[in-house]
């Protein structure tokens, strides 16, 4: 079988941020398949890569549901698992684009679950959204014996507050809807000095807020928002 299946990590959403590899690669897939986030609608990984896809690539958006029902996540993972393989059975070069990096949060891992670890399978890793962030905002994620910690905001309250207590540096992503909270948390912490929330980095949206105690609890936050934290680092330092 000659087919083979690409796992492209697309970074954090400006063009040029991708890998060399993955750029060379998607010029040379025969069918692409591009999450979307509703039915019919565009998609963001899709306008990333679409100046490095080749002339003859066929392209195919795949709607994964962002609600709560398990049982109709599972059955889109199931059918998009399903045609990467017979895809690739059929000696097809198939790729699968994903925002980030393919390893983090990301929907992919979901396929890889049920794809297994076949040679045919190459995954591409991307520039993360919070190295994006970091690099952008000027403040380092880590330093020296610093610990990191990378934390979605949609984990109890308790283990954010533990993990903000107990490491030096953290990444508190999926802050969309849940901002206040994550500002309480840092307040009592005695943290808001040394935070930095961004919002669509390296893309044509992009915002950034250095002094988190001047955000308002109903400040409309765009999806892709991020807080970086770091103890040894004062904004303005």
């Amino acid at each position: 079988m000659s087919g083979k299946l690409y796992a492209l990590s697309t970074g954090p959403g400006a063009a040029d941020l991708i890998t060399v590899r993955a750029a060379r690669i998607l010029g040379s897939l025969d069918i692409l398949y591009a999450p979307a986030g509703r039915k019919g609608g565009d998609s963001l990984a899709l306008s990333i890569v679409r100046e490095y896809l080749g002339e003859h690539t066929e392209v195919r958006c795949c709607h994964f549901p962002m609600s709560a029902d398990s049982a109709e996540k599972e059955a889109v993972w199931d059918d998009v698992s399903r045609a990467l393989v017979h895809e690739v059975e059929a000696g097809k070069q198939v790729g699968f684009i994903t925002l980030g990096d393919a390893m983090l949060f990301s929907t992919w891992v979901f396929l890889l679950q049920r794809i297994g670890h076949p040679q045919w399978l190459e995954i591409v890793p991307g520039v993360t959204s919070f190295a994006a962030i970091a690099a952008r905002a000027q403040m380092p994620l880590a330093m020296e014996q610093q610990s990191l910690a990378v934390v979605a905001c949609t984990a109890p309250e308790a283990e954010i507050e533990r993990a903000l207590a107990q490491h030096d540096s953290l990444v508190l992503m999926k802050v969309y809807g849940r901002f206040p909270r994550i500002k309480a948390l840092l307040t009592r912490a005695g943290l808001l000095e040394h935070a930095v929330l961004m919002a669509e980095a390296t893309l044509p949206g992009e915002q950034c807020w250095r002094n988190l105690a001047e955000v308002s609890d109903d400040q409309p936050l765009p999806y892709f928002s991020t807080i970086l934290v770091n103890k040894q680092w004062r904004q303005g330092q």
